[in-house]
């Protein structure tokens, strides 16, 4: 299943010759339009309003302009798709009717007016709709399979299920065939029709990879087909072959324990309006991974008019508005998220993050400490809240947290090394380093060779001229596991430099500035190197730069002293120097765009977010590592395909890491791997 890098998205703007030159975004407050008296102003200020992810303002402006040339296409597209985007689906029918005989837009006029029959249950209306002029292969499956299902509704059990196997196109059609095949064979009673497919796409193991959302959900689909049967052993089994594919998913974890009580199991899919939804969703999460949000969020908006309390569509969407720094709207999302949903507690974790993302701190503090206090032993809920007292700088609050926590460990595992590196950090920044150590120490002894531990540890000793050897053999060790992270490499540089030890700090920032150079803090500590090593006018050259990137207040105070006096001697700079914050300070908070930019961190994995760890990834930093960490929701093809740009190289990767057996399923978080070169 040869996607790329967000082929979809390309293949699908070229077919349909729409461009979108913003990402759309929930409007954060009712707009208050300018009056124009024009078209040209109402067009003007609609496109200044969308660059700037204001939709509802735009919206406003768009129909402004119609208003002086109602007959423009291209205004009624721009209206119907941000209506779509908007979440107000009902809204943009009209549009959607004014269109459906344009071509170029009908993949979006006819389809909404599709959705709109299905939830209706006007089923020959809905096959009438989903019938276009213009088809790329995204279109083509998009509709082939909402029209099996519509034709189930009208009772063509037999037939539906054919429209949806003999869709033609290419080879990653397979997975999305088979499983949506097997959900209506399953919807229909046909039982040995619905195993036999249902057997199909658990096979599909390297499709799979491509879209992992896709095949956990047919997984969870699958072993609630098979409890219905009485076939609780193997119902058990497929899920235990979901956790070796992706571990911790709350819908997987919660569905074991229904089957093991013996509760009644519903189907995961039950209706046409449900089928209809699901594609759309395994879609719309499939294109996510590669990029294209502003169309991800078409369809799982289709998605939600279809079935408005799906928990996995809320999720997603919230998702995409956090993408787009939206956190308002993604709080609204969390919301909605039934509270029966096995991810309510995620997305109330998540509903924390945003309210302090937003600067509504106090309210932060008090939705963390409820979920914390609900859930003693999740240990999610004190790295959430410890991350918000972190990023206030209340250090003191989130050592007494996560005290809290690790007393609540009876047995600490591999799985909560995070919460004693954060404690150790809260300790590190409070200057108690006698209980700083022990917590780094701990860390490693559940997680040997974490590259974040090692190198913030390392550093430290480093930093305070203790352990010098062994906290620079940490350091060197951090930078073999992660060769392509600039703050880790920084931090090799820096230490070299705290030992005096400038030409070799000079060859390692240089190497940090290259894979982070739009970062503050690494262009000053370049400098600094520079001028001990007499290479004076290139010191000044990478002050100016820190300065022009506009770093925190204090370092540009010293950037600007530097530019204008340069250094003290070596002696008396080592003598007079404070001490530097250790490197690395994870965070659990998500960053802010500017933080992600002028922050010293390299984050871990977020504690609650949602197949979110890809693109927390600078894309500067996109380097080839010798050894990588798999992250949570993450499969050898997409591992491939991010990191190799190539995801049909994920065969190198099973070769080269025999630990895996030749079996992607055999992956896990925290898993290291082999990588091959880049090509």
């Amino acid at each position: 299943m040869r996607l790329g890098r967000a082929s979809w998205i390309l293949s699908m703007a070229a077919v349909a010759s729409i461009a979108i030159s913003a990402p759309f975004a929930y409007a954060k407050d009712t707009p208050e339009t300018v009056q124009v008296g024009s078209f040209s102003g109402a067009f003007l200020a609609a496109r200044v309003a969308e660059v700037d992810n204001d939709l509802d303002t735009a919206i406003a402006y768009y129909k402004r302009a119609l208003a002086f040339n109602p007959n423009d296409v291209q205004l009624k597209q721009s209206v119907l798709l941000a209506l779509i985007a908007q979440g107000r689906f009902d809204e943009s029918l009209p549009y959607a009717e004014m269109l459906k005989t344009v071509p170029d837009v009908e993949r979006f006029s006819r389809v909404a007016l599709g959705v709109d029959a299905i939830r209706k249950k006007d089923y020959p209306a809905a096959e009438t709709w989903l019938k276009l002029a213009l088809q790329s292969d995204l279109d083509r499956l998009i509709t082939g399979v909402m029209s099996g299902w519509v034709k189930l509704g009208a009772d063509q059990k037999t037939q539906a299920i054919e429209a949806v196997e003999k869709l033609e196109g290419p080879e990653w059609f397979g997975l999305f065939r088979s499983y949506h095949a097997a959900l209506i064979a399953d919807a229909a009673g046909l039982n040995d029709k619905a195993d036999q497919s249902y057997r199909t796409f658990m096979d599909n193991i390297a499709a799979g990879g491509s879209a992992p959302e896709t095949w956990m959900r047919g997984a969870e689909a699958y072993a609630r087909f098979l409890a219905r049967q009485g076939k609780k052993d193997e119902a058990l089994a497929i899920l235990d072959r979901a956790d070796e594919f992706s571990t911790g998913r709350p819908p997987i974890a919660a569905l074991r324990e229904q089957i093991r009580k013996g509760e009644t199991i519903a189907p995961l899919v039950a209706t046409p309006a449900d089928g209809s939804a699901e594609i759309l969703l395994n879609l719309a999460t499939a294109l996510n991974r590669g990029g294209g949000e502003p169309f991800v969020r078409l369809y799982l908006q289709y998605a939600l008019a279809l079935k408005p309390d799906s928990d996995e569509t809320l999720m997603q969407l919230a998702g995409v508005a956090e993408q787009f720094k939206d956190g308002q709207a993604a709080i609204d999302l969390y919301r909605r998220v039934p509270e029966a949903s096995p991810l309510k507690r995620m997305a109330d974790l998540q509903l924390g993050l945003n309210l302090a993302d937003l600067d509504q701190y106090p309210e932060a503090v008090e939705h963390l400490k409820k979920l914390v206090a609900q859930t003693p032993d999740d240990m999610r809920g004190y790295l959430a809240l410890g991350g918000v007292y972190s990023s206030k700088e209340d250090y003191r609050d989130a050592a007494d947290l996560y005290d809290k926590a690790v007393a609540t460990l009876t047995t600490p595992s591999r799985a909560t090394w995070n919460i004693f590196y954060q404690r150790g950090i809260a300790y590190e920044r409070l200057k108690e380093w006698d209980k700083a150590e022990p917590n780094f120490r701990k860390a490693l002894e559940l997680f040997p060779d974490q590259p974040q531990v090692m190198n913030y540890l390392g550093y430290s000793w480093v930093d305070m001229h203790m352990n010098l050897e062994e906290g620079l053999d940490l350091i060197k060790r951090a930078v073999e596991l992660r060769p392509s992270d600039g703050y880790i490499v920084d931090s090799l540089g820096w230490a070299y430099y705290r030992m005096g030890r400038y030409e070799e700090a000079v060859k390692e920032l240089e190497r940090a500035v290259s894979l982070m150079p739009n970062d503050p803090v690494l262009n000053d500590h370049l400098g600094d190197a520079y001028w001990r090593t007499d290479r004076k006018l290139e010191a000044t050259f990478q002050w100016s730069h820190a300065r022009d990137l506009k770093p925190e207040p204090d370092i540009l105070a010293q950037v600007q002293k530097k530019l204008s006096e340069g250094l003290p001697p070596a002696d008396k700079a080592e003598a007079e120097k404070p001490a530097e914050p250790a490197k690395v300070e994870a965070q659990p908070v998500p960053a802010t765009p500017a933080e992600q930019t002028e922050k010293r961190t390299e984050a871990p994995p977020a504690p609650v977010a949602i197949e979110k760890t890809e693109a927390a990834v600078p894309a500067e930093a996109e380097v080839v590592p010798a050894v990588y960490t798999v992250q949570p929701g993450q499969s050898l093809w997409s591992i491939a395909d991010r990191i190799l740009g190539n995801g049909e190289r994920y065969r190198e990767i099973l070769r080269l890491n025999p630990q895996l057996r030749g079996d992607p399923a055999r992956l896990h978080p925290g898993q290291e791997l082999t990588l091959p070169a880049a090509q």
